[in-house]
């Protein structure tokens, strides 16, 4: 018994032994995939690649990003190659590398390659993750719906949503200093609950509110969901096999609860308003947007272009989560720079005072389209505060990189290093300095459009980028217009990225003093 027992035990050592000697031996053989294509590549981490520290929260995705375009840059090379996990990924770093992948040879580069499951996570399949012939349908469909008519017609709501803001800041203006992401994430969530469901959400008068709580969910991830998104973003093609979900159940069932609701609503009582939601609403049972502004229920002709309820949850939830994130990202990080620099922020002010007085003091949407200096403001904010700092990519069909003897296999991960180009001192000298003037027509003419890609660019750029604008614009001007800002001492300097998040976000927030002008 015993020498059966010990001859089980010595097989099972074997096999474990064998075991961990492939699983080694793949590992290593994985991390040579771009020294064997040629490419050039940095040193690995045994499992991790070069994204442990990714892997362990201690590195931002930003950081990242910059420190691969950085090390290749210094190595004087176009392009390079590295690794998350034992994934392949390339990185163009010449921006006319990142012009080919993105527009010259956009159709090798059609698909984002992340994670949506229609069938087990309906808001996954939103317009930024589908792809091939799902996205080019529907992307055709949703373009008419961010047309400037479109967002004149929503103007005048995100300017009430702004006099709610004013509200609020008036409650403590000179007596503390304010967390402003979480006033301005408030804010944009009043605004996108009105522009896309006609809901009154009051994030700015009742911060608990469960449009709040629920949008916080998404990005607020315990230990557990870093490793989930980690997956989901790495290797998505296994997360959808193992079940995976890229949005938490609780918020895909409220979101869906919210939507279907609104829906029936509107449908049963003929009623329609001046949003989001009522674009979609004539997607769903047109397949087409209609100018005279009717919600009929008549099918057309070609039913699979209609879009269906989930599609239609899915399109509102994503433009709730960019409108609610990416704006008061941007308009949290324009503002600390305005603090940190007076004379930018009061030449601004003036800039604001001027127009509005030409529209008889109010704000109208013709107003902030001749607010050229805020333009650029928001664009230098964009320049150093990407919210996402780099933009990924599939390789849909064998590539030749232009000018190399590098061939990018099919279903290769490709990362485009927003950051990187965006502070790099050969495009932008002094890049850590906020200088709105680098967005002049004459400085913009001198550098290759592909180095300030903050909203992507080519066929799949950013379709919701004028509202974004619009939203931050109209922010900006109402806070502008009524205060004075200046940084905490509560805020620490310089900056830092926080690790859990992708988008780009801050380790303890960003606190501003502020009083009345």
């Amino acid at each position: 018994m015993a020498l059966l027992t010990g001859s089980w035990l010595g097989d099972s050592i074997t096999l474990f032994l064998g075991f961990v000697t492939i699983f080694v031996t793949w590992i290593k053989w994985s991390h040579s995939y771009w020294q064997r294509k040629g490419l050039f590549t940095p040193p690995t981490t045994f499992f991790f690649g070069n994204g442990k520290k990714i892997f362990t929260q201690e590195q931002s995705f930003g950081d990242f990003t910059v420190d691969m375009y950085r090390y290749f840059k210094s190595h004087h090379k176009p392009h390079g190659g590295f690794y998350l996990l034992f994934m392949p990924t390339y990185m163009p770093v010449d921006p006319e590398l990142v012009k080919y992948v993105m527009q010259n040879d956009f159709n090798h580069f059609v698909d984002r390659g992340l994670y949506y499951n229609e069938e087990t996570d309906p808001l996954s399949a939103h317009l930024f993750s589908l792809d091939g012939a799902k996205w080019r349908n529907l992307r055709v469909k949703m373009t008419p719906t961010f047309t400037s008519g479109k967002m004149k017609m929503m103007f005048d709501t995100l300017v009430k949503c702004g006099d709610q803001l004013l509200t609020e800041m008036n409650k403590t203006v000179g007596n503390t200093s304010i967390d402003i992401k979480d006033m301005l994430s408030r804010f944009t969530t009043d605004i996108i609950g009105t522009v896309a469901f006609g809901i009154d959400c009051n994030s700015l008068k009742n911060p608990d509110n469960e449009f709040n709580r629920y949008m916080k969910l998404f990005f607020l991830d315990g230990f557990w969901d870093n490793i989930i998104g980690f997956i989901t973003f790495v290797t998505p093609g296994i997360a959808k096999k193992l079940g995976l979900k890229a949005v938490k159940p609780p918020l895909s069932k409220f979101f869906m609860r919210v939507v279907k609701d609104t829906v029936d609503y509107r449908e049963k009582n003929n009623i329609h308003r001046k949003d989001f939601m009522h674009l979609l609403l004539q997607l769903k049972n047109r397949g087409k947007l209609d100018e005279d502004g009717g919600i009929l229920k008549e099918i057309g002709d070609d039913k699979e272009s209609d879009l269906s309820i989930n599609e239609l949850a899915a399109q509102a939830f994503v433009f709730f989560l960019a409108g609610y994130e990416t704006s008061s990202t941007t308009m949290t990080f324009c503002l600390f720079e305005l603090a940190s620099n007076p004379e930018i922020q009061e030449k601004l002010r003036q800039e604001v005072f001027e127009v509005l007085k030409q529209h008889d003091n109010k704000l109208t949407y013709d107003a902030t389209m001749e607010m050229h200096y805020m333009e650029k403001v928001i664009n230098e904010t964009l320049r150093k505060y990407p919210p996402v700092p780099g933009l990924n990519r599939i390789c849909t069909k064998d590539y030749k990189v232009p000018g190399s003897n590098i061939m990018i296999k099919k279903d290769t991960k490709v990362w485009i290093p927003v950051l990187g180009l965006q502070r790099d001192p050969e495009f932008y000298p002094d890049p850590e300095k906020f200088d709105p003037e680098r967005f002049s027509e004459e400085n913009k003419n001198e550098r290759h459009p592909y180095t300030f890609i903050p909203f992507g660019e080519g066929p799949r750029v950013c379709i919701g980028l004028r509202f974004g604008m619009m939203q931050t614009k109209v922010g900006l001007s109402i806070l502008l217009k009524n205060y004075k800002f200046s940084v905490s001492s509560k805020t620490t300097v310089p900056l830092q990225l926080d690790p859990r998040s992708f988008i780009m976000s801050t380790e303890g927030g960003i606190w501003l003093n502020y009083t009345e002008v």
